[in-house]
């Protein structure tokens, strides 16, 4: 058996709506296809911005035009984009290995991610979801314990936290799938966030995880060799579209650390992306993070292209 990889795929991979994830998704199988074949072990993890923000529209709209009805909240929300676009991976990739000679089951684990209930993000929501409200609509949901934000003179905007994952609930069941010869899809989105509440309860927390620093957090936990996070661009660079540009082949952590201080990686884009990936590599020698383009995955882990962190 080969490396164990767990492979993050960026929003690239799946589209902006249902109809282009549909399509995204055959290609993106064919990547990943390409690694099994390669007898790499993967588990793939995936993000749900824009499909995770279609259905939040949805419940608010339809809560607009029908009083009965009732906001969803975040967690649902993210469970109920793991179930979708888990579906639509786990029927392409299950097609495209069946089309290779390749038996090897799919399924996607619809998985909650541990927060901590004093992280600082927790009380300063930042990220901003859904749809635009009136200065009074926000009003009246700002009542129901919803935080609202200006947004940039638009109108209005529900925003949720960010913080920073510090377990996988379903490991195990993540761990038993891929010991048995399966291929899970699991912390889509992030992860469900949660909170431990009295005795054994988990609390659904009005958030969203970063889905690359739960890939690595999952990533940790498997004990798996390689983080691969996928993005729009092949290589990590420094002094990113400017004259002086310089793209990177491999850096150390004490490198990335140098590179976040100056700058280079932008917040929202690259850096959680960089920070991510030494989260991983920091947690056990010998581990790396490569970060590439889709593509390019097949190449980039046989050290022919994208960049690779490592804690050397």
């Amino acid at each position: 058996m080969g490396s164990r990889i767990v492979l993050a795929l960026g929003g690239n991979a799946l589209g902006d709506n249902l109809h282009e994830q549909m399509i995204a998704v055959k290609n993106t199988s064919k990547a990943i296809a390409d690694l099994i074949e390669d007898g790499c072990e993967v588990v793939i993890t995936h993000g749900n911005g824009p499909q995770v923000g279609m259905i939040n529209l949805a419940m608010e709209t339809a809560v607009k035009f029908n009083e009965k009805l009732f906001y969803i909240p975040m967690s649902v929300c993210v469970a109920m984009s793991q179930g979708y676009i888990g579906y639509d991976i786990q029927n392409a990739l299950r097609e495209e290995l069946l089309d290779r000679g390749i038996v090897k089951p799919v399924a996607t684990v619809i998985t909650q991610t541990l927060v901590d209930e004093n992280d600082p993000a927790l009380k300063d929501p930042t990220k901003p979801i859904g749809a635009f409200y009136t200065e009074e609509e926000a009003a009246e949901m700002s009542q129901r314990g919803y935080v609202m934000k200006e947004d940039a003179g638009r109108g209005w905007r529900r925003v949720v936290a960010s913080p920073k994952p510090i377990g996988i609930v379903e490991i195990d069941t993540v761990k038993a799938l891929l010991e048995a010869g399966h291929i899970p899809v699991a912390a889509g989105g992030g992860g469900i966030p949660v909170r431990r509440g009295a005795g054994n309860h988990l609390n659904g927390t009005s958030a969203v995880v970063d889905k690359d620093f739960a890939s690595a957090k999952l990533a940790e936990l498997l004990d798996a060799d390689m983080l691969i996070i996928l993005t729009a661009v092949e290589k990590v660079a420094i002094n990113f579209g400017k004259p002086e540009q310089e793209w990177l082949s491999e850096i150390s952590v004490a490198d990335a650390e140098r590179y976040i201080a100056e700058g280079h990686f932008a917040p929202g884009s690259m850096l959680p992306k960089v920070e991510a990936a030494l989260a991983f590599v920091r947690s056990k020698p010998g581990r790396k993070t490569l970060i590439t383009m889709l593509s390019k995955a097949r190449d980039g882990l046989a050290g022919k292209t994208g960049t690779i962190i490592t804690n050397s």
